[in-house]
This record gives structure tokens, sequence and C-alpha cells, in this order.
């Protein structure tokens, strides 16, 4: 079959939870075509633990968030779009007494429950050492994905993969996952032998072994942070866009950074690069559809919705 052209990354809705449900605002629609086939992306990140709505008298996020609206609004999406994927940037644990007694058993639970497919590891995730955490992954039916943590001489060697290849509808997805400098922000007894390799490199090997697999569409999952305005030097997910090519979006975390809207910026080769984030603590729940057409492209609204 043709191979197809990238069509179009649109917006990613961040959908803000509220009491009494949710519904999500239309997207402008692309043409009718047998030959249009659409990916829908949804996404979390830094969820912390946060596993009930916040209290009606919080004074930021009041009866916002909570598992089961999450849980809600993408069951809603799954019964109208036929190719969704469910990610996720890191950071499951730490936050609530949920993870204080029952060690990240009861988040793994739940994402399962939702029917997640990929997340990547935080730095959060190592709260419990890399053996707590070992010991919650039988309780996670989905994929751990981490390319710049090389895990040879831990227990989670062979078990997190650097990257995952899906297909929807015939198109080949590669998911990759990065993670940020453990060393200083995390006790070294904690994540043990784990190395630390330059994100930047790294994701240009593994984005290459994914267009060489066939890949059509290439999504990072990052934990390193969206920007880092009074340490310019410091690896973020602006410097992966602007250093690398061939990805086409990248999930963030770490930084806890609301977004209005996904910041496009231009890769090594000029072509547009989506970064989105939705903050953090579930309150938002990110999503982007992408269209793949053999000789047509469309564009549309890149601008975040919030309900």
């Amino acid at each position: 079959m043709k191979r197809r052209d990238f069509i179009q990354k649109t917006v990613a809705s961040s959908a803000l939870m509220t009491l009494g449900g949710l519904s999500l605002s239309s997207f402008n629609s692309v043409e009718n075509s047998t030959k249009t086939k659409k990916i829908t992306i949804l996404h979390t990140n830094d969820t912390h633990s946060h596993i009930d709505p916040f209290e009606k008298d919080h004074p930021k996020y009041a009866n916002m968030g909570g598992v089961a609206r999450r849980a809600n609004i993408v069951n809603q999406i799954r019964q109208t779009e036929d190719n969704v994927l469910l990610l996720d940037a890191g950071d499951i644990f730490q936050g609530t007494p949920y993870f204080n007694y029952y060690g990240g058993e009861l988040e793994f639970k739940l994402m399962s429950m939702l029917k997640y497919d990929v997340s990547t590891m935080g730095n959060h995730d190592f709260d419990n050492g890399i053996d707590g955490f070992y010991q919650q992954l039988p309780h996670a039916d989905f994929d751990f994905v981490s390319a710049n943590y090389d895990f040879k001489n831990t227990i989670l060697n062979e078990i997190v993969k650097p990257y995952k290849i899906l297909i929807k509808d015939g198109v080949k997805i590669g998911i990759f996952g990065l993670g940020v400098e453990l060393n200083g922000l995390v006790d070294k007894k904690l994540y043990k032998e784990t190395v630390y390799n330059d994100p930047i490199e790294v994701s240009k090997d593994i984005v290459r072994k994914l267009k060489n697999e066939g890949c059509e569409l290439i999504i990072c999952l990052s934990h390193l942070g969206y920007q880092y305005k009074n340490h310019p030097d410091k690896v973020c997910d602006i410097t992966l866009a602007k250093q690398t090519k061939d990805i086409d979006l990248i999930i963030g975390g770490h930084t806890h950074t609301f977004l209005e809207k996904p910041t496009i910026e231009t890769n090594l080769e000029g072509k547009p690069v989506l970064v989105n984030q939705v903050g953090c603590y579930g309150v938002n729940l990110g999503r982007i559809d992408f269209y793949f057409t053999n000789d047509k492209k469309f564009d549309s609204s890149t601008r975040n919705i919030i309900v």
C-alpha cells in the first residue's frame, strides 16, 4: 500500500474535569473520504496518586479531577472514535495517602481499568525504589517505555523497553519514553544501578530505528520537563523538539505545565513538532487527533479546549 502522508496534528483538547459530567467540544472536521484515517491520542501526566476529585472548597481545583471522571471522558471518546490510544508521561506515584498505603497498586489497577496503552516513568515513580516499582508491575496491564534509562544491571532489565510499536487501522505508531536526570533528584539507593543517558542523542537513535521499522507516527512520552527559562542549558521538551527530527508529538511531564494550546516547534529539518503537557493531578485530559491520507493534507484548529 502507498505510504501515507502525515496530515495533521489537530488539537490537543485539554478537557477540564468538572462536577456533573463532561462533554467535549467538537473539532473541525476533515472531509469524508475512505482514504482518510484518524488516530486519536489521549494523554495524562503527573497524576500523582490523585484518585479522588479535589474537595469542593479547594482554592484552585475545586470539584476537579478524579479517575472516575477521567474514565467517563475516555469512554465517551472511545464510543465515537475507532482508533484511540491512551498514554501517560510519568509521575503516576506519590501525592496522596493512597500511594503511602498501597504503594502504587491502586494507581496501576485503575490505569489498567481505563485501558492505558503505554506510559513512561517519572522521577517519583522511583519513590518506593526500583524494587517497589517492580513489585507493582503485575497490576499494570499496560507497557512502560524508557529509552534513556539503562536498566541492564537492575531488576527492570528487559521489562521496561526503550519503545513500543502499535498499529491502529493499519497506521504503525512508534512510542518511546525519556526520563529526567535522576542524580540529585532521587536518592541513589532508590534507583540503584539505573544509568541516565543523554536524551537528545538517544532520541536520534531511537527515532531512526522507528523510521526503519516503518512507523508513520512517532510519539515521545517525555518526563524531561517543558522548559527551564532560568536554566536554558537543561534538556527539556522544547530543546528536544528543536534538536531532533521525525518526532511528530512530544507528550510532556515533570514541570506541571498547563498549556492553553500545544506549542508548535520547528525541528532540525524545519518541520513542525507538537509539544503538549496538561498540568498535573489528573484535572486535565489531553486529546490530539492525527489524520492520514494518501494524497491530501488538511489544516485545522490547534487550540486546547478547556471544558
